[in-house]
């Protein structure tokens, strides 16, 4: 607490020491219109993290074809998947859920916690959830980037928006970053009771289990980014938590985008692989995101069905992420709990 005894009467307020979290994701459209996606699509692409091409050849690429065409097809597979309800993407619904349980479970700790989100790309933008926590007396922040798997194009530029909003601010609250959490035990455990009470619900029984991560081009593991090690990380153990071997489970790499190398192999490349190879049943969960998101609801539940039931395919499913469940929400508390230690 601020001792205000001494202050003069004429003194600008000041809240009492608050500690903030703001967990963030990667970002959402507002809606699924040319425009809206537009907007959403070249704050994303325009981001040297995420596109390490020669600016002034990008530049023309992406205004000149991917911000005309693209738009229309990402809006199709995000109208597929959106929240009509509230009018929104589901990514947005559940990172919103995450954050509120997970500033309900940090209040039993310390009364003077306060949890709020952002998104990288999109709304709320990081600068403003800074903004508002600092506005609320937060004077130390935890930023909690939710990529388990670290890389330059997903954790490193979530850092660099806050340390650009950072460099507005004259009085900065202190901030900490939690670390990639792709090798937690609490992260594995639970990504192993949601994928065995999935299947446990099922009629059938997979006889592959793909664990399918986001990809990256190439280039940018032999850079030394270390996403692809720390994906690999998460499906060994994941699979030596589940009792699996590598006879039926795969780590497997997806969303590849243009025509240079990406990580592989490549997740729908695999799905048709194994349809025509005779599997009849399979099951995919998507480690690296932690919201079901357009990603895995799109790309994995409705075109990845489509893949592997077209080459021979019978039973497919997409295990749900993590989102707001009792598990996840108790992990990202044993996390930012022990992130804390020292303010709280």
């Amino acid at each position: 607490m601020h001792d205000q005894s001494h202050w003069p009467a004429d003194h600008p307020a000041v809240s009492s020491p608050k500690i903030g979290v703001l967990i963030v994701n990667l970002g959402t459209p507002e809606a699924t219109d040319y425009w809206s996606m537009r907007r959403y699509l070249k704050e994303f692409l325009s981001d040297p993290r995420v596109i390490e091409v020669w600016r002034p050849l990008w530049w023309l690429i992406l205004n000149g074809i991917i911000l005309t065409t693209r738009p229309k097809a990402s809006g199709e597979a995000y109208n597929a998947i959106w929240n009509k309800e509230l009018d929104e993407s589901p990514l947005k619904t559940i990172t919103r859920a995450q954050a509120t349980k997970l500033g309900a479970g940090l209040e039993g700790v310390h009364g003077g916690i306060i949890v709020d989100w952002a998104m990288r790309y999109g709304k709320p933008p990081i600068a403003e959830g800074l903004e508002k926590l600092k506005s609320q007396g937060c004077e130390r922040i935890l930023l909690f980037p939710l990529y388990p798997q670290y890389s330059a194009a997903t954790t490193a530029t979530v850092n660099d928006k806050a340390f650009d909003a950072l460099h507005e601010m004259r009085w900065q609250p202190t901030l900490r970053i939690v670390p990639p959490y792709h090798d937690e035990p609490a992260y594995i455990d639970a990504l192993a009771a949601t994928i065995t009470s999935h299947l446990d619900s099922l009629s059938w029984k997979p006889e592959m289990l793909l664990a399918s991560f986001h990809g990256l081009p190439r280039e940018y593991l032999e850079k030394g980014d270390p996403y692809h090690c720390h994906c690999q990380k998460t499906g060994r153990l994941l699979r030596e938590a589940l009792g699996r071997d590598e006879t039926n489970f795969m780590t497997v790499f997806q969303s590849r985008f243009g025509k240079a190398e990406w990580l592989q192999p490549y997740t729908a490349e695999t799905i048709e692989n194994l349809g025509r190879s005779g599997v009849k049943n399979l099951a995919v969960v998507t480690p690296g995101f932690a919201a079901d998101c357009v990603e895995t609801l799109e790309e994995i539940a409705m075109q990845g069905k489509e893949q592997f039931c077209s080459n021979g395919g019978e039973n497919f499913t997409l295990i749900p992420c993590l989102n707001d469940s009792e598990v996840s929400v108790s992990m990202l508390q044993d996390i930012a709990t022990r992130e804390l230690q020292g303010w709280i």
